[in-house]
């Protein structure tokens, strides 16, 4: 199926490594030009090399942070005409106590996983309406659907943003510009097996235990391959996605059992 994408541009941070980076060789598969974020100057420009040589297709690296006014300055000056914008926060989550947060706490993870979502959707917005297309896609977690006890920073952050994307998706539709949220489960990432690590020791169990314990919570029975999500974000841009607006799509293999 040809997706439509080759010549488009995409943004995609937290660009490096996990899934992420997935997304970025998935797009450029489709020989769609990258300009790829994330903060080690060292790990983003390998990843890049890498897609490079692999596909073919441009890419520049923007070391920066995401989550600063300057970092996303940085991002959109190498990318002044952006078709895609994969808005990945790149940044896990950690549990804590609720009655241990301070204000200071929330507006950190607010900063993280809504407001620089929201700031470069507001930057790219524009452009995308005038030139009559544009692909929007959020990575989120599929938690959002059933939040975990000791995650509500992250989780009403998270929420916050799906329910800004509700808000203005209906707007720009009429310009053939959609915007998205893809809820990955557990997938195959450092990110992951580094949460597992950390799960053990909080549990005084050992790591093998906790990784079976939540393959049992899977019912396809696996960790997922990250290139599982970085198809489905590539899909979500394509031409024939067009019609897919403002939706908080679930990928974890059958974790999660609700409806809607």
């Amino acid at each position: 199926m040809d997706l439509g994408l080759t010549g488009r541009t995409a943004i995609v941070s937290a660009a490096s490594k996990g899934l992420g980076k997935a997304c970025a060789f998935s797009l450029a598969r489709e020989g769609v030009n990258l300009v790829l974020n994330a903060r080690s100057a060292e790990a983003l420009e390998a990843t890049a090399e890498e897609i490079r040589a692999e596909t073919g297709v441009s890419v520049t690296a923007v070391a920066a942070d995401y989550n600063t006014d300057e970092g996303r300055a940085a991002v959109l000056e190498a990318a002044p005409v952006a078709d895609i914008l994969v808005s990945n926060p790149g940044v896990r989550q950690i549990p804590g106590d609720f009655n241990e947060w301070d204000k200071a706490e929330w507006l950190h993870w607010l900063d993280v996983h809504f407001l620089s979502s929201i700031q470069m959707i507001q930057s790219v917005l524009p452009g995308m309406r005038a030139r009559k297309f544009g692909r929007i896609v959020n990575i989120s977690v599929s938690f959002i659907k059933f939040p975990q006890q000791n995650f509500a920073h992250s989780h009403a952050a998270r929420l916050a943003l799906s329910g800004a994307i509700a808000s203005i998706v209906r707007d720009c539709a009429p310009d053939n510009v959609t915007i998205n949220t893809v809820c990955p489960g557990f997938f195959d990432t450092d990110a992951l097996h580094t949460n597992l690590h950390n799960h053990a020791r909080r549990g005084n169990t050992t790591y093998e235990a906790i990784v079976e314990n939540r393959l049992q919570s899977v019912p396809a029975g696996r960790f997922a391959d990250p290139k599982e999500c970085g198809d489905l974000v590539t899909f979500l841009c394509s031409d024939q996605a067009g019609f897919i607006l403002g939706q908080n799509i679930i990928n974890d293999g059958g974790v999660y059992q609700g409806l809607f």
